[in-house]
């Protein structure tokens, strides 16, 4: 299989799983070994001032902190637009890459257009991703910057309007559908 590195995962309605429920994943890394992506649909109730403030600078002062998955949940991401990609420690796909661990924050800031800062990741064993895949439990769409930056209130239903065709229907599916 290739690579989905910058791609999206969008969540089936047939995944019921509490952690990827109604979600949409940015694979950020994928190889035979695994996969590790970021969920960038769960934004948290915590703001990046609060949570980790020498990144408030750089996400925008009433920034959220967002859920990126289960995996590691302590643990603190960002991804940012960077004018120049070459100044990402790895890039994801286009301009959007990881902030280098070691990075002085005020040339990141000056380096980038935009930045998120998540906690956790989703994390797959080698050949377990594809196996989701097999059993249909995830749609891919190739990912956009504002799908990773944007501010979709409901970006499950966006990306799925985007994929076109039968996946526009899925997309107006109400959360719980026993309630319609």
């Amino acid at each position: 299989m290739e690579s989905l590195q910058g791609k999206l995962l969008i969540a089936a309605p047939s995944l019921v799983d509490p952690n990827f429920r109604r979600t949409v994943v940015l694979i950020a890394q994928h190889t035979e070994d695994g996969a590790m992506g970021l969920v960038l649909n769960r934004r948290s109730d915590t703001t990046v001032a609060d949570a980790v403030p020498p990144l408030s600078r750089l996400a925008g002062g009433d920034a959220f902190v967002w859920t990126g998955g289960p995996v590691e949940p302590g643990g603190v991401i960002v991804v940012a637009e960077y004018g120049e990609p070459g100044d990402a420690a790895e890039v994801i796909f286009g301009d959007v890459g990881f902030m280098p661990a070691e990075a002085d924050l005020l040339e990141v800031a000056d380096a980038t257009r935009r930045a998120r800062v998540y906690a956790g990741y989703a994390g797959w064993g080698g050949g377990q991703l594809e196996a989701e895949l097999e059993e249909e439990a995830w749609f891919v769409e190739p990912a956009i910057e504002d799908d990773v930056f944007g501010a979709s209130d409901d970006l499950w239903s966006d990306v799925l309007a985007r994929k076109g065709g039968p996946y526009t229907l899925l997309s107006k599916m109400p959360p719980d559908p026993s309630l319609n």
